[in-house]
């Protein structure tokens, strides 16, 4: 059956088309016959109880410099959609809590990939948390006298934004560096916001894998490589994907964190492992998928599309 398929993204019309995750999933959903229709999260309006939007129906083509052909802006009900790929990138900030919201007011009738519920219950470094054997030593907080002495306890650590995305704001500190009390500043400068410190993993050098799961199990895993010199391995601050296989840490973590996942409608997450270690749960709008398949390995989009597919004949 043909669905209605909103698409909720930044501009499509600055995606790099050969990386893009979001692209990818779209065009997918047009192949199997769907119908497109794409809207920013900032035109989102509630009003009387009716939830809508304002956006463009488009066509997609996988033609770098030419790959959107847009309609004219209309605003549509979104309760008249069969599904909506929640699909615009973090920093997870109360914007995007506030859309999870809105979301809430079409969502099961409209299927909202994922759970808007879901994902603003799962902050992905916090919903981390809830697997401490699957992780580093970890702490989450903003109170310095504790920083400064999990740093003194662990020596080499990492520093992060609680809600940053992409590797933004990510430092290294070592057992002998100066500036984590001038970094906690600059943070508590720029909000109120807890921070993220993490025991260093040496193996961050061999590379951070992202584990696409759909429904809960794995379908893949990409390597992404830090450049020489760096810790940060996202593929948005230089990392360099490269093909990887699942080895029995990954399949031990998927088979702990996955029926988690599955329970609470998180249909499409990232996990990422740096040296067996689980450090986030990606839930807003994961990416790897087109370099998995790239390389080889599942289609994920597809995946995903025949699971959408299932639970959408299912109601």
């Amino acid at each position: 059956m043909a669905l209605k398929v909103a698409v909720q993204m930044d501009p499509i019309g600055a995606v790099n088309i050969e990386a893009d995750t979001t692209f990818m999933l779209a065009l997918e959903a047009q192949n199997r016959g769907h119908s497109l229709w794409i809207y920013g999260p900032e035109t989102l309006a509630l009003e009387s109880g009716r939830l809508s939007a304002r956006g463009q129906a488009a066509t997609l083509r996988a033609v770098k410099g030419d790959h959107v052909t847009l309609g004219e802006l209309e605003s549509r009900d979104l309760s008249e959609m069969d599904v909506v790929l929640m699909r615009q990138d973090p920093p997870f900030d109360m914007a995007y809590v506030t859309s999870t919201y809105l979301l809430e007011h079409v969502h099961p009738k409209t299927l909202v990939v994922n759970d808007p519920v879901e994902v603003r219950n799962a902050p992905e470094k916090l919903v981390a948390q809830k697997f401490p054997e699957l992780q580093p030593p970890t702490l989450i907080t903003r109170d310095v006298a504790a920083l400064v002495d999990f740093h003194r306890r662990h020596g080499d650590v990492v520093l992060k934004p609680l809600h940053g995305a992409a590797g933004s704001g990510v430092v290294r500190l070592r057992a002998d560096d100066p500036n984590l009390e001038a970094l906690l500043e600059l943070h508590a400068s720029i909000g109120r916001d807890a921070v993220v410190m993490q025991a260093f993993i040496p193996a961050v050098v061999k590379g951070d894998k992202r584990i696409i799961l759909v429904d809960g199990e794995a379908v893949g895993a990409i390597n992404r490589v830090p450049a020489e010199g760096h810790v940060r391995s996202n593929l948005r601050v230089g990392g360099r994907p490269e093909p990887v296989e699942l080895d029995e840490r990954d399949l031990e973590i998927c088979a702990k964190v996955g029926p988690f996942l599955k329970e609470r409608g998180l249909l499409f997450v990232g996990l990422d492992v740096i040296g067996g270690y689980l450090t986030e749960i990606n839930v807003t709008s994961p990416t790897g998928a087109q370099q998995l398949k790239r390389f080889g390995g599942a289609d994920a989009a597809a995946i995903l599309w025949t699971r959408i597919e299932a639970i959408r004949a299912a109601r």
